[in-house]
């Protein structure tokens, strides 16, 4: 296809090619800012947790370190979590909890375990040598209130400059949505739990 273009159509592209990059260019090199980040990951989608193991595969690929606590999250067994050992005392992971509140169904059990994971994550933001957190399913933990909102909130907002933390889970509170520097909400446009389709190995866990 490319040998029947026309030669008008190749230059006309060329030109709003040439004008998009100048707009590209110019915008880029208007930030100027370089800071530690606050991500939220949420919504009802499929999706939040993997992509902050995407960046945490990508701060590993550059020699940093990543801290990795686990809320909600521990009953089962995850490729994820195996696949990040290989990477020895680069990643630093903690799975602290024992499934989700329906599964245990003890309130004083579920509120003791977000405590323990909280009071490990305030340890690896105050560890110079992490460059990335991330704090999967916090949300969910925010969500029943087992931690004190306010008080987590302030803690991610007074982090110190250069460490990025990514919060996951569904129905992110406002007042972290507020506080965020960065937030995806993952839709759902299909889903194959809807049809049938069980929890698999590799694409779930």
């Amino acid at each position: 296809m490319a040998d029947t273009i026309d030669p008008k159509d190749e230059e006309r592209h060329r030109d709003k090619m040439t004008k998009r990059k100048a707009v590209q260019d110019a915008e880029v090199a208007a930030k100027t800012v370089e800071k530690g980040l606050l991500i939220v990951n949420t919504g009802p989608g499929k999706g939040k947790t993997t992509a902050a193991f995407g960046l945490a595969l990508r701060m590993v690929g550059y020699g940093r370190r990543v801290g990795v606590v686990q809320f909600i999250k521990g009953k089962w067994h995850t490729g994820e979590k195996d696949a990040f050992a290989a990477f020895g005392d680069r990643v630093v992971w903690h799975t602290m909890g024992e499934g989700f509140t329906w599964e245990t169904q003890d309130l004083k059990r579920d509120i003791a375990a977000a405590e323990a994971a909280w009071a490990k994550a305030l340890e690896l933001m105050a560890d110079p040598s992490i460059s990335l957190l991330v704090l999967d399913e916090l949300n969910i933990a925010l969500r029943y209130d087992y931690l004190d909102l306010d008080k987590v909130v302030a803690a991610l907002k007074g982090r110190r400059e250069n460490l990025h933390v990514v919060v996951t889970g569904r129905n992110a509170k406002p007042a972290l949505v507020d506080a965020a520097d960065l937030v995806t909400e993952m839709g759902v446009t299909k889903h194959h739990f809807s049809a049938g389709v069980k929890a698999q190995q590799g694409i779930e866990f």
